[in-house]
C-alpha cells in the first residue's frame, strides 16, 4: 500500500477513535470519519494481547486483504481504521469478508457499485 493511502501518525488514530463512528463485531472493529481528501486512507491496529509478532502480522495481513478486495465498493473520502480481535485469526475468509461488508453497511460506507 502506498503511504498516501495509509494512516501512520498517532494523532490521526486518536482523532478517529475520539470523533469517528464505530461498528463492532467479534472479528473486528471498524472506525470511520470523513476526510477532506478525495480518497480513503486505511489504518490497521493489532494489540499486543493478540500474540507475538508473527501472529499480529498475520492478523494485519488478513485485514489488509479484506480491505483490498472490497475497497472498490466503498465510498471515497473517508479515514478507516480496522482493529483486529482474537477471532480475526481463526475466522474463515468468507466470515471476515461478510463481517467487513456488514460493518461498512452499518456505517453507511458502501457506495453504489458501477
Amino acid at each position: 500500500m502506498k503511504r498516501a493511502v495509509t494512516l501512520k501518525e498517532n494523532y490521526e488514530f486518536r482523532r478517529l477513535y475520539q470523533k469517528g463512528a464505530s461498528a463492532v463485531s467479534g472479528c473486528m472493529v471498524v472506525y470511520c470519519r470523513k476526510n477532506r481528501l478525495g480518497h480513503n486512507r486505511l489504518g490497521i491496529t493489532v494489540s499486543v494481547k493478540l500474540g507475538h509478532a508473527v501472529v499480529r502480522n498475520r492478523a494485519r495481513r488478513r485485514l489488509r486483504e479484506v480491505y483490498r478486495l472490497n475497497g472498490g465498493a466503498l465510498k471515497q473520502g473517508y479515514d478507516i481504521i480496522l482493529v483486529a480481535r482474537s477471532k480475526t485469526l481463526s475466522a474463515g475468509w468468507k466470515e471476515l469478508n461478510d463481517t467487513f461488508l456488514r460493518l461498512c453497511r452499518k456505517l453507511d460506507l458502501l457506495g453504489e457499485r458501477t
